[in-house]
C-alpha cells in the first residue's frame, strides 16, 4: 500500500509534467518524525490520553504535518500551479498512505500475533 501511495505521488507529477506536487512528499517524510523523536518510535502515544509537554508537542506536530499533506496540493491548485487531476491524485495518495499507517498502527498494538 505504501508503494502504491508513492507511485501515485510520482504519477501526479509525471502525468501533468509538473513537479510541484512533490512538495507534499516532504510532508510524508515529516509525519513520522514526532513519533520517532518524542514517542520512542512507537505510535501508541497517539491514541493515549496521557499528556505532558513532549507528548502534546508530538501530537500537535503529527497533526500539523498530516494537515499539511492535504493543504499543500489544495494551495498549489488554488495558485494555479497544478491541475485538478494532479490534486485529486495527491489526495488519493494521501488517503492510501493514511490507510497504510492505520493498518500498521493496528497491527503493532495487537498482542495476538504470538502463535
Amino acid at each position: 500500500m505504501f508503494s502504491a501511495s508513492i507511485l501515485l505521488q510520482i504519477l501526479a507529477c509525471v502525468l501533468y509534467a509538473n513537479w510541484w506536487p512533490m512538495l507534499s512528499a516532504l510532508m510524508y517524510v515529516l509525519v513520522p518524525m514526532p513519533c520517532l523523536f518524542f514517542g520512542g518510535g512507537s505510535t501508541a502515544f497517539l491514541s493515549s490520553r496521557d499528556g505532558g509537554g513532549w507528548v502534546d508537542a508530538a501530537k500537535f506536530l503529527t497533526g500539523a504535518s498530516a494537515v499539511g499533506s492535504i493543504a499543500i496540493p489544495a494551495i498549489l491548485k488554488h495558485a494555479n500551479l497544478i491541475e485538478s487531476g494532479a490534486m485529486f491524485i495527491e489526495f488519493t495518495s494521501f488517503f492510501i498512505l493514511v490507510c497504510t499507517v492505520l493498518c500498521y498502527h493496528r497491527a503493532s498494538l495487537e498482542d495476538s500475533w504470538d502463535y
